[in-house]
């Protein structure tokens, strides 16, 4: 059933429609991920489903005694107030109607009062919001002014969450979040109750959450059952069968064309009908909007960088008491794609500084490379004048720039960015958050440079520059920094990520997030198999002295040789390879499973499981081919 209906919206800025008679209904306990380019009004839409806009034109249409909770892209809070009390704020309601049965007001009717508290719960607010905080791992006293973006966001949500809402809001919800709590954001989504609906452009995220995705394309919301993979596949097929309809479209009114620029033939068969016909295929034409093309991103590119960028040896950073990195040694090359990944607060900042000489260490040396050309993508848009227009942004002074010696002017730079001349001449304030990332990329691509170092470049940005992004990193011949809890994205690009292991602890893996994590896995069940010091093998018996000549013995010859397997070992070695054959089958259809669309619509209580059953095969499979390994010849 239904609990939010939106009927034949309409919603324009200026000239460009944002909803074209658009019509959504969201069901109980689903989870909708609303995705969509830039400035397409993803964000102006989920206001108006929370009721704080309104659109020019339909209907939306609620489910009786239906609560909703919004959690904006960017919360605000007064830094001086404490989290208790900026959580409570979500039970805003409930604490008037308990205050004005506590003041004894003789006007009011007690009774209704407390009929109100009680069907809301209101009599132990203090401890809603307490179990809330401890849930989400906030302290109560903390003031807003002192957390980081990501703590904020989670007092956002937790602002949300005390209300117990049947229908949850969020725009943005990962931003500002690193890799652990975006983890525990999506658990908590999963094991939520009700309905969700959310805007995203994380990938990795959206697969993990959602049972639908909705897109927002040229005005129309189209539904496409499953998750982002599932919604990949139909969106293919999709604009595969639109571009045919579309060009046998055009060829038809191509034909009509020529036919009534004829004159004579049109006139002698007076074929009114084929006229009117004609008419209606020029307005059909006139008001198809095509979908729209993708960022064409190209990088200038410096002088050719030293062999060595950076080499790094027992390097040390500390803040007070506080170790931020302990004895670093590493060294980066020439066109290394340097992932970083650690909890807000780690240190990736530092440790970046560090490696381009930005920052002196404590102790230990830093060696840089020779003919470095750094270029910096700031996560804060530090460097945004919200009152220069877009041309002069990108070149101030002058309509020209210049891209691998190639001369460029302006309006067509910004055209490679999605920017139309018509916006050439607006003021960055009126551009939205994707759109300020997407400006600060094109300034940024407009310099050459042979260091890229992005800091959380992919925050607001939509999926298809995203992957326009991904191939350019890919693609260039220099050397990236990339800071990032974009998992989908860090996978697609980096060739090692430098982990944060606790205490300053920072160690390098080859491979994106999921090497890390395959790698992490591996060897914390090679830790678990192990030995106990009590079970470990007795220490070899001490030398005789150099004085003494050591006898040979008949065992000294076999020392070398390889332990013979037992017969149970030596048949548990012969299974191995069916069973990991079946487990591998198992997997491989549980993965089909799972990107079938039907499922996620048919039995949608049916995937957590599957999903862990998915996950547990890795495990399985990892501990088989270490029990292989330590089984099979050396």
């Amino acid at each position: 059933m239904a609990v939010l209906t939106l009927s034949q919206a309409q919603l324009a800025f200026g000239h460009v429609p944002l909803l074209d008679n658009a019509s959504f209904a969201l069901e109980t306990a689903e989870r909708v991920g609303l995705i969509g380019r830039n400035g397409t009004g993803k964000s102006s839409l989920l206001k108006i489903l929370a009721g704080l806009e309104k659109p020019d034109d339909g209907q939306l249409q609620l489910q009786s005694g239906i609560r909703l909770a919004y959690v904006p892209q960017e919360p605000l809070f007064a830094d001086e107030t404490t989290i208790f009390d900026a959580v409570s704020e979500g039970l805003g309601d409930v604490r008037s109607l308990r205050e004005r049965f506590e003041s004894h007001n003789p006007d009011e009717d007690l009774d209704a009062l407390m009929t109100q508290i009680e069907a809301r719960d209101g009599w132990n607010w203090e401890q809603r919001v307490d179990q809330t905080l401890q849930k989400l791992q906030l302290s109560p006293e903390r003031t807003i002014g002192s957390l980081s973006g990501g703590l904020r966001k989670r007092v956002a949500l937790a602002q949300a969450l005390v209300a117990s809402p049947d229908v949850l809001l969020l725009d943005e919800p990962t931003n500002h979040l690193d890799l652990d709590a975006i983890t525990w954001l999506e658990e908590l989504l999963v094991a939520f109750k009700g309905s969700v609906i959310m805007i995203s452009h994380d990938r990795a995220f959206l697969d993990n959450t959602c049972t639908r995705i909705v897109e927002l394309d040229r005005g129309t919301l189209r539904t496409y059952p499953g998750n982002f993979t599932a919604y990949e596949t139909l969106k293919a097929q999709q604009l595969a069968d639109e571009a045919v309809s579309n060009a046998k479209f055009d060829k038809l009114l191509a034909q009509e064309e020529v036919w009534i620029r004829k004159g004579v033939e049109a006139r002698r068969t007076r074929s009114v009908a084929r006229i009117q016909r004609l008419e209606a295929l020029r307005s059909a034409r006139a008001a198809r909007r095509d979908v729209v093309g993708k960022a064409k991103l190209e990088v200038a590119q410096g002088d050719r960088s030293g062999k060595i960028v950076a080499e790094l040896e027992n390097v040390s950073k500390a803040y007070g008491d506080r170790t931020i990195v302990r004895n670093f040694t590493g060294t980066i090359l020439r066109g290394d794609k340097v992932g970083l990944i650690g909890p807000n607060g780690a240190g990736k900042t530092t440790l970046l500084k560090m490696i381009l000489g930005e920052l002196a260490p404590d102790s230990g040396t830093v060696k840089l490379g020779t003919k470095l050309d750094v270029a910096y993508f700031d996560q804060m848009r530090d460097h945004l004048d919200l009152d220069a227009t877009l041309a002069d942004f990108i070149s101030p002074g002058s309509e020209w720039i210049e891209i691998n010696g190639a001369r460029k002017h302006v309006m067509g730079y910004l055209t490679d960015f999605l920017f139309s001349p018509a916006r050439a001449n607006s003021p960055v304030r009126t551009l939205s958050g994707g759109e300020r990332n997407r400006l600060l990329l094109a300034r940024l691509f407009a310099r050459p440079t042979n260091v890229l170092v992005l800091d959380e470049p992919t925050n607001d940005l939509d999926i298809d520059t995203l992957e326009m992004l991904e191939d350019l990193l890919q693609n260039f011949p220099g050397t990236v920094f990339l800071v990032s809890h974009d998992r989908r994205f860090l996978d697609n690009v980096v060739t090692s990520t430098l982990v944060s292991e606790g205490d300053g602890q920072w160690r390098e893996y080859e491979g994106g997030v999921e090497d890390w994590l395959t790698q992490s896995r591996r060897a914390r069940a090679l830790n678990k198999g192990a030995p106990a010091p009590s079970q470990a093998a007795a220490p070899a018996p001490v030398a005789p002295p150099a004085t003494a000549p050591a006898e040979p013995t008949a065992a000294t010859p076999t020392a070398a040789k390889a332990r013979k397997l037992s017969y149970k070992e030596q048949r548990e070695l012969d299974e191995l390879p069916g069973k990991l054959a079946a487990l591998e089958a198992e997997q491989k259809q549980l993965g089909e499973q799972l990107a079938d669309p039907d499922l996620y619509k048919k039995d949608p209580q049916k995937i957590p499981t599957l999903q862990a059953r998915y996950d547990a095969i890795d495990e399985e499979l990892l501990l088989l081919l270490e029990r292989w390994e330590s089984l099979g010849p050396r």
